[in-house]
């Protein structure tokens, strides 16, 4: 199948935190993004419409439905693509949805995972079609208090120190809960937002959003690479559109 043409949805739940790297990787086999705000209220495309679909951060809690009620129907769209075998790519925020959409727990963890931190896979990655793409250990951003219990029917993919759901598969759909498609010009944008500067605060003190930063940039040439090569993977073997790229 030729990317030519091939449209993706994308969910965002904050304007800072769109795909970045993996829009990058988009754009470059010639996809066609639609992107919706859900948190702005734009409404909810007919997913069948689509390729596939990618869900991006966001600093609700998937389980918030009281407060926001949008996330209900947002969920339910997840959970009849995915199950419907839509390829589904779900970063942070969208990986707690996807998650959810399964039927798993999403909850708050005991404590909050933030900063530039190892992730490690698993064995089941290393036969992965996407994942084997990855090295047994890396680098990502973790920004999250919440976590997830791996829903029936998935593998998981990865794991840290601090969490052990770091990323699954189920049937065609991804869930990525770090961050390896932000760069540090990113990450500043982040830190602009009123709520996240004070949850950074409170948890790592006065000061942290400068080194958190510098700790990104660090690190970005690698995350920034290895979230293309996943991503392409995905468009390739589970998407299955063409390696031929337009740029």
């Amino acid at each position: 199948m030729s990317a030519t043409g091939e449209r993706l949805l994308v969910l965002q739940h904050i304007t800072c935190e769109p795909p970045a790297a993996y829009e990058d990787e988009m754009r470059a086999w010639g996809v066609e993004l639609h992107r919706v705000e859900v948190d702005e209220g734009d409404p909810l495309p007919e997913w069948r419409e689509f390729a596939g679909i990618v869900a991006m951060g966001g600093p609700m809690g998937a389980y918030e439905d009281d407060r926001l009620p949008w996330l209900t129907a947002e969920k339910r769209l997840i959970a009849d693509a995915v199950h419907n075998d839509c390829p589904y790519w779900g970063v942070c925020l969208g990986s707690q949805l996807l998650a959810a959409s399964l039927g798993a727990p999403v909850f708050p963890g005991p404590a909050a995972e933030v900063g530039v931190l190892p992730v490690f896979t698993t064995a089941a990655a290393v036969d992965d079609p996407v994942f084997a793409e990855a090295p047994p250990e890396f680098v990502a951003l973790q920004w999250h208090g919440d976590t997830f219990e791996l829903p029936d029917g998935a593998v998981q993919l990865a794991r840290s120190d601090a969490y052990e759901q770091q990323a699954f598969v189920f049937k065609r759909a991804y869930a990525l809960q770090f961050h390896i498609e932000i760069d540090a010009a990113l990450a500043t944008e982040w830190g602009d937002v009123p709520a996240y500067a004070q949850s950074l605060t409170e948890l790592l003190g006065p000061g942290a959003l400068p080194t958190l930063i510098e700790q990104v940039r660090a690190s970005e040439a690698a995350s920034t690479g290895l979230a293309r090569r996943l991503f392409g993977r995905w468009l390739e073997r589970v998407v299955g559109l063409s390696r031929a790229r337009t740029g």
